[in-house]
């Protein structure tokens, strides 16, 4: 490959069309964004952005500063993650033209709208939006920095820019270390990129990408380090399974949910854009890029030799990939290739995209349980029973009506948050919600005050748990500091004609102090 141009060329007519067709899509994410009802991770998201802070549980906070852009809707919730699609867009086309010209920008706009990452990785409001693009400007900025002769201004600048968005990927997810950290191994594995560390651009950009993450590590210092003891524990716990059958089938789950994250027919042209681009003699700058992606999939491997890895995790590698295989397309390259990956690619997106609003899976007979989609949907016929069941929690005592107050909670996080999204649309933002998080992982709602400290004694709790022959074990749990325990109505989410999934509300009046796992009751001194 010749070197790379430090000139920006005048946009011809097709990176026009490119701009065009970026923009196109992001409208169409928008209708999207608009049309599909949250997940429960995005109401969970949601609610941290109703509290904002340096650092979360589970993530950095990026994501909630993302949703708190938007407002109280599903579009809303959306909008920065949409937003951040178009960003990382334009950088992917930026750098795509600065690599292969024009007719790489046109190939990379392509391929970004068709891969079915672009389906739900750029609408769903997820730690994942801010991170693709922090990370589609870190490779720009990079690119650009290399581009640029050694300690010219140009190239500070660049690699200042680079420094800042490493930091906002940081503050997104933490694995988005591995990208810097890739892109050192370069400049020491290829001899022409070595004389980088002699100037002051790499440093500047580590002090930023550090100046930008220290809220969230002193969040964590003083949080005893939560959020990353559960990441780590997370990915790279103890072992699922041991065997070398279980870390097979890992393995091939990775491989799986990555072939269906990019279309299998692009997966196959990505990867082999990446290793063509490793071979000697390719361009610095190229293999920089490769280098990326080989990293961040080796990590994601090894960490499947101990648990599972969610198709989400490794997509960053597939970024520097768009990018390779977009200049190969630009020269002529296997396009012929490239265009049916294309076809089956944007086939796939469609049949997303459709699916999220008309709930295909369901019908075609998956189900509910088992598809991310469905669980999203049938919320609002929850908040209607929901509301009975609030009603029903207010007994009489002694001829007169109860006067404490009724509270919401759910045993998993993802099922609460729904549950205050759901009251929130319905103007009933007074009523706490909480997870009790007596079955499922701890979480964020651990960290917030619950109903230990919340509630005062007498007071009641709507608890919705799933449909269970015995007696549900947060049930046995909470009985002792309950005066009274009566199983409620049968809480059902239906959308679209279709039963989604079944729970049930238990009423717990009379509160008497006291919580699982406390000694000490915790209760307010005034209400």
């Amino acid at each position: 490959m010749t070197p790379i141009s430090s000139a920006t060329p005048q946009p011809s007519r097709t990176y026009v069309r490119a701009v065009q067709l970026l923009m196109a899509g992001t409208m169409v994410r928008l209708v999207m964004a608009a049309l599909v009802p949250l997940t429960g991770d995005e109401a969970y998201y949601w609610e941290w952005s109703r509290r904002l802070s340096t650092g979360y549980f589970d993530h950095p906070p990026a994501i909630a500063w993302l949703v708190a852009i938007g407002g109280g809707t599903a579009v809303g919730v959306r909008l920065g993650a949409v937003l951040a699609g178009l960003l990382a867009g334009w950088a992917l086309l930026r750098t795509a033209r600065r690599l292969g010209g024009d007719e790489a920008a046109w190939w990379a706009a392509l391929i970004f709208t068709c891969v079915p990452l672009a389906a739900a990785g750029y609408v769903l409001a997820t730690p994942d939006a801010p991170l693709f693009c922090a990370l589609a400007w870190t490779l720009h900025a990079v690119v650009e920095a290399l581009a640029a002769p050694v300690r010219s201004r140009a190239a500070l600048r660049w690699w200042g820019v680079a420094g800042i968005a490493i930091g906002v990927a940081m503050l997104s997810k933490y694995t988005a270390v591995l990208v810097p950290a890739a892109i050192a191994l370069s400049c020491v594995l290829y001899a022409p990129l070595r004389v980088r560390f002699r100037e002051p651009g790499p440093w500047l950009a580590v002090a930023l990408a550090s100046a930008v993450l220290a809220p969230n590590l002193w969040w964590n210092a003083t949080h005893d380090w939560t959020s990353f003891a559960f990441q780590l524990g997370h990915g790279l716990g103890a072992p699922t399974s041991v065997g070398v059958a279980a870390v097979l089938k890992r393995e091939l789950n990775l491989v799986g949910g990555q072939a269906g994250l990019v279309s299998p027919i692009l997966f196959v042209l990505l990867v082999g854009a990446i290793w063509r681009a490793l071979r000697v003699g390719t361009h610095e700058t190229v293999r920089l890029l490769a280098t990326v992606s080989v990293v961040v999939l080796l990590f994601f491997a090894w960490s499947a030799t101990r648990k599972n890895v969610e198709p989400n995790w490794p997509a960053s590698a597939w970024l520097p990939a768009i990018l390779l295989l977009a200049v190969e397309a630009a020269r002529g390259q296997r396009t012929a290739w490239v265009r049916r990956g294309l076809w089956f690619g944007g086939a796939l997106v469609v049949f997303v995209f459709v699916d999220a609003v008309a709930l295909l899976a369901p019908r075609l007979g998956l189900r509910p349980g088992r598809d991310p989609v469905s669980q999203a949907f049938g919320w609002e016929s929850v908040g209607d029973q929901l509301a009975v069941a609030m009603r029903s929690a207010q007994v009489v005592r002694r001829g007169e009506a109860a006067t404490g107050s009724v509270w919401v909670a759910a045993d998993r996080y993802q099922e609460a948050a729904q549950l205050a999204w759901t009251l929130h649309r319905r103007g009933a933002d007074s009523i706490g919600v909480f997870s009790t998080n007596l079955g499922g992982r701890a979480n964020q709602y651990d960290l917030w005050p619950g109903f230990r400290q919340r509630a005062a004694v007498g007071d009641a709790l709507v608890l919705v748990l799933d449909e269970s022959d015995a007696e549900p074990a947060p049930i046995v749990a909470l009985a002792p500091y309950f005066s009274r325990i009566d199983e409620g109505p049968p809480v059902a989410r239906t959308a679209h004609g279709l039963l989604l999934g079944r729970q049930r509300a238990w009423l717990l009046r009379d509160w008497r102090g006291g919580w699982p796992g406390h000694s000490t009751p915790s209760i307010p001194e005034s209400r």
